[in-house]
């Protein structure tokens, strides 16, 4: 019988039990470390490393895509840079682009950070609710 790796079956009882807005920052955070991977690895000259962790990257972004609801206004400006960001990391692949990298890496950090934002405001609220009842 195989023993699991704990910090495995804590990652996988993480992603279990967040909710919709934990599992976006999830996405988000997952998106920064490969592309601060691609990056070591474009600096390193680690072509295969960089190639597979700005896939990663691309398949985080497409994740935030298919996830949009398409009936708010917000989630159209959001598939507009969430496409945009995906050219970007196309480019800086094949044109090994650190440039290109660190912008998609501000625009995700941003998203991020104030996805965190509306997490917390979502929490006090709750909680502000929950004392009054």
């Amino acid at each position: 019988m195989a023993v699991n790796n704990p910090y495995q079956s804590y990652q996988q009882n993480s992603v279990n039990t967040a909710s919709p807005g934990e599992l976006t920052l999830m996405l988000y955070n997952g998106c920064l470390k490969f592309i601060n991977l691609a990056k070591h690895g474009m600096q390193s000259k680690d072509i295969e490393g960089k190639n597979l962790n700005i896939q990663k990257a691309q398949n985080i972004v497409h994740e935030l895509m298919v996830t949009l609801n398409m009936d708010l206004e917000v989630s159209q400006n959001m598939m507009s840079l969430y496409e945009y960001m995906n050219r970007r990391l196309v480019e800086a692949n094949i044109k090994n682009d650190l440039d290109a990298l660190a912008e998609v890496e501000g625009l995700v950090t941003e998203f991020r950070d104030t996805w965190k934002q509306v997490i917390q405001l979502n929490r006090q609220k709750k909680h502000s609710q929950g004392g009054r009842a």
